[in-house]
Parts: structure tokens; sequence; C-alpha cells
């Protein structure tokens, strides 16, 4: 029979780690695949684009190549980013509580400074030290306890099981004081580059500043030992002295991110508590864009897409090049079954959009796709491919793209993309189960058969 005390190393570990995913004074390495597997991923072209804005000179300043490391944006509604791989995964929850794009640079800094510092890997590391200081420190006291027992002596088996009951809790202990100095770093290492781009850290203070008071409000004693993060009135004191150091402290963010910062909001606080949220949210103005970007979303998402329509052309008369006025009307008119006129709004978006989101031209190709006419499936063919091309994840792409197949004649192909897009998902079964049917029709030798076999073959 196992040692119970032993089992206690990986409760250690998986305490850890709970304890880092869960805080919430900003963010936590999420280390495993299981731990992944709860993130719920939100995909959106304009947000996407204007954090990507946000993070590239940030990203620069930290040694990286911007398109190296991607920006994830997660569907919760606390405030909370965290890194994994080459990747940063913001919270909706966060985006919206930030009034100025500068919360969100400081943000994104920060763990731009856990990649640059190597935290992940040096994390691991500390789990694995966590791991043998328990596995010692129940050794220790189950000898302990055997001498004792050997002895006649009861204290000596006293003191052994202390030593037990007191390993996983050492441990823990000193795995989160080392989480706590590597978000310290990470705060430093933000500062830096928030300087080197000219930047403010006052978006930093005043995060850590909302922490602190939400603190206080709760009337919760914090034990510092039990938090991966220093408490925030620590980080407060250690900003404010970098701040003094800092000729950038009252840079302002320019007015054309700001405006994209308060649609951005207006888009999530649409889609995450409708028009109640928008007007909440905009409610000393009530009669900006962004406001009556966020009313024409929710207006949409409540069922009355006619009404919504009219609000989104009211806008897009004031703003005639914004792409995504022209994405989310050609959303609204697929619902409204006009699907000639969704393809040319999402065409329009397509052409007003600077940065050639894989996204937008993936709603174009599926416009084209549902307006069901085989003379729009060769457009839809080039287009879905083309977002494919700078986008391979995109499931849903490979889904439209090979209904465009079907809808064209070409079934060998439309089982093909299938085969290549469960592949890529993950889902080696269908994509075996597909490549198997696509290699019964396509052409022996082609280049489609040749990748159907690979599929097939792969994993044997």
């Amino acid at each position: 029979m196992a040692n119970p005390n032993l089992a206690q190393t990986a409760a250690v570990v998986r305490r850890t780690l709970g304890t880092l995913t869960a805080a919430t004074l900003c963010c936590a390495l999420v280390m495993t695949t299981s731990a992944r597997a709860g993130v719920a991923v939100v995909r959106d072209a304009e947000i996407e684009t204007l954090l990507k804005d946000y993070a590239t000179p940030v990203l620069k300043a930290a040694g990286f190549k911007a398109n190296r490391v991607q920006i994830v944006l997660v569907n919760d509604p606390s405030f909370n980013a965290f890194v994994d791989g080459q990747r940063i995964f913001i919270n909706t929850g966060a985006l919206t509580a930030a009034t100025v794009p500068n919360e969100i640079i400081g943000v994104i800094a920060h763990e731009a400074g856990h990649l640059e510092g190597g935290h992940q890997q040096r994390l691991r590391e500390q789990i694995a030290t966590a791991r043998t200081m328990t596995i010692v420190g129940s050794l220790l006291g189950a000898g302990a306890i055997a001498a004792g027992s050997i002895a006649g002596s009861s204290g000596g088996s006293q003191a052994g099981g202390a030593i037990i009951t007191a390993a996983p809790s050492m441990a823990q202990r000193n795995l989160l004081s080392y989480r706590r100095s590597e978000e310290m770093n990470a705060d430093q290492a933000a500062a830096r580059y928030l300087n080197a781009t000219k930047q403010s850290i006052r978006g930093m203070l005043t995060t850590f500043e909302r922490f602190s008071q939400s603190l206080s409000l709760s009337g919760v004693q914090v034990d510092q030992y039990q938090v991966s993060h220093p408490l925030p009135r620590e980080r407060i004191a250690l900003l404010e002295e970098l701040a003094r150091k800092s000729k950038y402290f009252d840079a302002q963010d320019p007015k054309q991110l700001n405006d994209r910062h308060q649609m951005m909001r207006a888009k999530i606080a649409a889609y995450s508590g409708g028009a109640a949220a928008v007007a909440r949210l905009f409610s000393k103005d009530r009669g900006s864009l962004a406001a009556r970007y966020g009313d024409a979303i929710a207006t949409d998402l409540s069922g009355n897409s006619a009404a919504s329509l009219q609000k989104l052309d009211a806008l897009i008369k004031e703003q005639p090049k914004n792409p995504y006025f022209h994405e989310f009307r050609g959303e609204v008119l697929i619902k409204l079954r006009k699907s000639d006129a969704a393809i040319d709004a999402f065409a329009k978006a397509a052409k007003y959009d600077s940065a050639r989101s894989p996204l937008i031209r993936a709603r174009l190709g599926f416009a084209l796709v549902a307006s069901g006419k085989p003379a729009n499936m060769g457009r839809a063919i080039d287009e879905l491919r083309a977002s494919l091309q700078s986008e391979p994840e995109n499931f849903n792409a490979y889904r439209h793209l090979s209904q465009a197949y079907g809808l064209s004649g070409d079934i060998g192909n439309a089982e093909l993309i299938m085969a290549e897009g469960n592949f890529r998902a993950g889902n080696p079964r269908e994509a075996k189960v597909f490549a198997a049917r696509a290699l019964q029709k396509l052409p022996k030798g082609s280049p489609g058969a040749r990748r159907a076999n690979d599929i097939l073959t792969i994993g044997k």
C-alpha cells in the first residue's frame, strides 16, 4: 500500500498550481494541457488587432518579434492575464475594466517580463524542487517514526509525524515565495519596456491600486505566504519608486488608440451583458461612438437585427471606412438571410482592414458559401484558402472550405479538407476517416492523394 504522506507530493503541486491559476493580482503561469482545457478562447478581428498594436512595441523592447508571441483573448470576467508558451492570455474582464489603453499595455508589458525572464521553465524547476522537498521530508519523517519505534520512544514517532506534516507546507510556501519574487521581477522589466517605448507606468499603478482597494473593501485578511503574487501595496510602492525615475510618467495614450479602446470595451460589454451593460459602462457618455456601437451590437444580440442594421448604417455614415462596422453589418445581414448584401459588407470590411485579418477573410468566404450559389464557390475557396494560409488553425474555416468544395462538386477535396482540419485540431481518428474517404475519390498520385495518405499513415 502506498504511503499516504508521499501522496501529498502531488497534492502540493496541484494546490500551488491552483493558487497560481486563481490569483487575481495579475497573472499566473498555466503549465499543463489540463489547465488550458478550461480556458474559453474568444476570437475577434477588431480586438485581436488592437491588442497586437498594444503589444508590438513592448515585445520589441523585450527582445521578441511580435509575430512570435500570440495574444489570446479569454472569455472570463475577472481582471487577469497569464502566459503559456509563446502566448499571452488576457481576460475580457481586464479589457472592460481598463479605462484607458495604458492599463492593458502595462499588463502586456508585465507578461512580456515573464516571457523574457524564462519564468515558465524556472517554475517547472521549482515545482520539481518542491516535489523533492516533500519526498525527502516524508522519508525523513518515516525514518524518525521507525527509529522511535525501535527505541520504544513515542516522542520520536511524534517528531516524525511532525516532519511529514510540515514537508508539504514548507514546499508550498517556498514555491509561492519564489513566485512572488518572479512577479516583482516582471514588474521591473515592464517598467523598462514602458520607458523604452516612451509610455507611462501610470496604467500599472492604477491596476494595482484597484486591487488594493478591492482587498480593503472585502475585509479579508490576506496571508502573504498563501498568495503567489506580492500584495498590491508592496507592488505599488515599487512602481511608485520606478515612476519617480521615469520621464514618461505623464505620457498620454494617442486619441485614436483610446477611441479604439472604448470601441473594444463596448463590444465586450454588449456580448457579455447586453444593452444594460453598455449603458452602465458609458453612463457618462451615452452619445459617444463607442456607446452607440455597443448598443447596435446589443440590439442585434437581443434578436432585433433589423433595428441593429439601421444603427450600424448610421455609424457607417460617420466612419465609412471602419472595417469592423462593415464586418458586424455582414454578420447581421447573414442573420437576415440577405446573402448578397452580406458578401458586399464583408468584402468592404476586408478592403478597409489594414491589418489583413484572416478572420475577416474567413467570414467573407463563409458568406459566399452561405449564399448557396455554385457561381460563388470559386471565390469562396480562394478567400478561405487565403485565410487558412495566414492562420492554419481555424477549424471553422476548414469546415466552410469543405462545404465550398462540396457545393462545387469536388467531393474528394471536400473530404481532404475535413481530414486536414481534424488533423490540425488534434482529432486523429476523425482525420483518418476523412482521409480514407478522400483517398478513394482523388486521382492516384495527385498532391491531394499524397496528403491524404500522409494523414492515414501518421501515428502508425
